[in-house]
């Protein structure tokens, strides 16, 4: 029989998940019914007639804070990450979403994604290529920034890639999230090797990190690792395919997908408290926990699989343009446009796929009695 790797000392940059134990831990070791983690929810860029639509961009978010609030759960915006089209965004409108948020929301933590800016015709990783949005971020206070990855960087090695985001990390003065992605998302995407996660989550700026997969439950791995080490670190599940996974085990989440469901999934962190868990909202009175949050999970998983349902190149990118779609069912916004600039388009019957996607977890919703939805 194989040893499993346990130990950070015998990590290698080479080592793959498959040969430690975390990748091998059940969700079911790590069950956690006292933990209510924070939702931090990737928000929409609204559009209507090719211009944001900014009524509406604060509409969605006092929309989600208001479930949230509800519920007793702790909620973050996230700011111009790929669910805000970061990448079709220029400096100045990039600036100006954190300006109109603030105004809008002046005492809420909001974290903000940045990547590398005029790198196209770059043969190499440049740390400096993410100084510009990182600036903008931290001319804010009450944040976080999120350092998402970027061709050049992810293409690098695990030790060089670890050198990368220290290198990064020398300019942060507000707390640090790393972001790793699968190919799902952009086909370049490669998930953090074991030994780059322990680097990562032992340095001092960096409080948490964000695992976007969609394939394999990276997600368990990390949050396997992170309990076994002790680490003060964060796993935030960017699964969209796997919601309930991050609150049964009481992990954060940060995803697109509570842009279009926050009132089901704060509904679901609170139903999956046992009675006297700290911060739980509504008592079932026995003691134990809502078990009708198994139906609760089964209806938004299966609205949020076809938000982010894959193209026939395996990409759940127009998972944006699905998003504006359900939301404008939801009488949240008032356009279902994308940015006129985005490509990862949905077809002409988005409409009413997305009102489909919708009736199940609206009949739920009506059903537990919440609020919102």
């Amino acid at each position: 029989m194989k040893t499993l790797i346990n130990q950070p000392q015998d990590l290698k940059p080479t080592t793959t998940w498959q040969e430690t134990e975390w990748a091998w831990t059940s969700e079911e070791a790590l069950v956690d019914h006292q933990t209510k983690a924070r939702l931090c929810s990737a928000v929409l860029l609204t559009f209507r007639d090719q211009k944001p639509d900014w009524q509406s961009f604060a509409a969605s978010i006092r929309w989600m804070a208001a479930a949230a609030d509800h519920y007793g759960v702790e909620f973050v915006p996230v700011l111009n990450a790929d669910t805000g089209y970061i990448f079709d965004l220029d400096d100045k409108m990039y600036a100006e979403v954190l300006r109109r948020f603030r105004a809008d929301f002046p005492a809420m933590k909001f974290i903000a994604g940045i990547t590398a800016r005029g790198a196209e015709q770059d043969t190499s990783f440049k740390a400096e290529r993410y100084r510009p949005l990182l600036d903008i971020v931290q001319s804010h206070e009450n944040c976080e920034v999120m350092i998402m990855t970027s061709k050049w960087l992810n293409s690098l090695d695990p030790e060089r890639r670890r050198d990368g985001y220290f290198e990064i990390a020398e300019w942060l003065i507000r707390p640090g999230i790393v972001h790793a992605l699968e190919p799902s998302f952009v086909p370049w995407a490669t998930p953090y090797e074991p030994w780059l996660l322990y680097q990562l989550a032992t340095h001092p700026k960096f409080v948490g990190g964000k695992i976007s997969t969609l394939d394999e439950p990276h997600c368990l791995y990390w949050a396997a690792m992170c309990k076994d080490l002790k680490l003060d670190f964060a796993p935030h599940s960017g699964d969209d395919f796997g919601i309930a996974t991050a609150i049964k085990t009481g992990l954060p989440l940060l995803i697109g997908a509570a842009s279009s469901a926050a009132p089901l999934i704060c509904a679901a962190k609170d139903m999956w408290l046992n009675d006297g868990a700290a911060g739980k909202r509504f008592s079932t009175d026995t003691g134990r926990f809502d078990t009708r949050v198994y139906k609760l999970f089964e209806a938004f998983q299966s609205m949020e699989d076809q938000v982010f349902r894959l193209d026939a190149k395996g990409s759940a990118a127009a998972y944006k343009h699905s998003t504006a779609h359900a939301l404008k069912h939801l009488g949240v916004i008032a356009a279902a446009e994308p940015h006129p600039a985005c490509k990862d388009l949905r077809g002409e019957d988005e409409t009413s796929r997305m009102q489909e996607a919708l009736v199940r977890p609206k009949r739920i919703a009506q059903r537990l009695g919440i609020p919102g939805f």
